[in-house]
C-alpha cells in the first residue's frame, strides 16, 4: 500500500468514526484539543504523517512565508470571502436548534440562544488585553454559529475569559490560538482547560465552505465529536491547518480576521507554556499548551 493509499484509507476511517460518534450523545471528558490524536510529528523541520495523521507537507516555502509575520503582507488576513460559498438565505426558513449538553462537563450557563438567527450580523470584535481582533462573519453560511456568538456576547459570556491554548507549527504541526472556554485558567497546568462550554451544543455548519488557512476562524470541538459545538473557537495563523481537511476533521468555519492578525502573530511569537512541561502532551490530547503571553478577552461585540 502506498503512502497516498494509506492516507486515503485513514481519512475514510476517521470520517466513519466521526459519523458514528455523531449518532451517539456526548459523554465523559471532552477536552477540545484540535489535532490531538492525529499523530502530528516533526521530522527535519517538516510535518509528516504518523500512524493516523493524513496529509500535510509542512515544509512548503509558501506555507513558511504565510506563517512568518516578517514576510511581506503576512500580517494581513488572507483574501478569503467568508460569504462567497453561501447561497442567499431565506430568513423565514432558517431556524436553529440548540440542545442541552448532558456530558456533565464544566459549564457557564447563560440560557439558550433564540431559534431564529439574526442574519444581519457582519462583524465580531474581540477586545483582548493584547489588542483587538475584528472578524468578518460568514453569517449566511453559518447562521446558527453566528447566532450563538451574538447571544453569548450579549450575555457578556466571554468577558474576563482566557485563551487557553496556543498550538504552534514547531510543536504540534498546527498554528492556532484557541479561546472560548469560560472556565479555563490558561496556565499550562490545568487538565480541564478545553472542556468548558455554555451548557448547550449545536450542529456543524459550512463544512468545506472555507479553507482552514491563515486568518480563518472556526469552531472547536473534539476531533471525533461531530456536531458538538459550544463556545470554543480557534483563530488560524498558519496555512498548515489545511492538513486538518486532509485528515477528515470537521470544524465549522464562520469568519475571517480582517483586522488584528498582528495581535495574533504577537501572541504566537510569544511562545507557549508547555502542558506540565511537556509540549507533546498537547499532541496526545492530555492538556493544552497555553500562550506564554496571557490573552484575556475583555469584551466581544457583534455589529451589523
Amino acid at each position: 500500500m502506498t503512502d497516498v493509499d494509506r492516507q486515503t484509507q485513514l481519512a475514510r476511517e476517521h470520517r466513519e468514526r466521526q459519523e458514528e460518534r455523531a449518532k451517539q450523545p456526548p459523554s465523559g471528558r471532552r477536552n477540545v484539543i484540535i489535532g490531538a490524536g492525529l499523530g502530528v510529528v516533526l521530522v527535519a523541520g517538516g510535518i509528516v504523517a504518523a500512524t493516523t495523521l493524513l496529509g500535510g507537507g509542512g515544509d512548503d516555502p509558501g506555507n513558511r512565508a504565510a506563517a512568518d509575520p516578517s514576510a511581506s503582507g503576512a500580517a494581513s488576513a488572507p483574501a478569503v470571502d467568508p460569504g462567497a460559498s453561501a447561497a442567499p438565505a431565506d430568513p423565514a426558513k432558517i431556524t436553529c436548534s440548540y440542545r442541552k449538553d448532558d456530558s456533565g462537563l464544566p459549564a457557564k450557563k447563560v440560557g439558550m440562544p433564540p431559534t431564529k438567527p439574526d442574519l444581519k450580523a457582519k462583524f465580531m470584535t474581540i477586545d483582548t488585553n493584547q489588542g483587538k481582533i475584528v472578524i468578518e462573519l460568514a453569517t449566511a453560511a453559518a447562521p446558527c454559529t453566528v447566532n450563538s456568538f451574538e447571544f453569548l456576547a450579549k450575555k457578556n459570556y466571554f468577558d474576563g475569559t482566557r485563551c487557553h491554548r496556543l498550538a504552534t507549527v514547531e510543536t504540534t504541526g498546527l498554528g492556532m490560538l484557541q479561546c472560548g472556554d469560560p472556565l479555563a485558567k490558561a496556565d499550562g497546568k490545568t487538565a480541564d482547560d478545553g472542556t468548558g462550554g455554555p451548557g448547550y451544543l449545536f450542529e456543524d455548519e459550512n463544512l468545506g465552505g472555507m479553507p482552514y488557512t491563515r486568518g480563518t476562524v472556526a469552531m472547536a470541538q473534539g476531533g471525533d465529536d461531530a456536531n458538538s459545538n459550544g463556545s470554543q473557537f480557534w483563530i488560524s495563523f498558519s496555512d498548515e491547518n489545511t492538513q486538518l481537511t486532509a485528515a477528515g476533521a470537521a470544524y465549522t468555519p464562520f469568519g475571517v480576521v480582517k483586522e488584528g492578525m498582528d495581535v495574533v502573530d504577537k501572541i504566537a511569537k510569544g511562545g507557549i507554556i508547555p502542558f506540565n512541561g511537556d509540549p507533546m502532551a498537547d499532541v496526545r490530547g492530555e492538556g493544552s499548551n497555553a500562550p506564554k503571553l496571557p490573552v484575556i478577552i475583555k469584551d466581544v461585540t457583534i455589529t451589523k
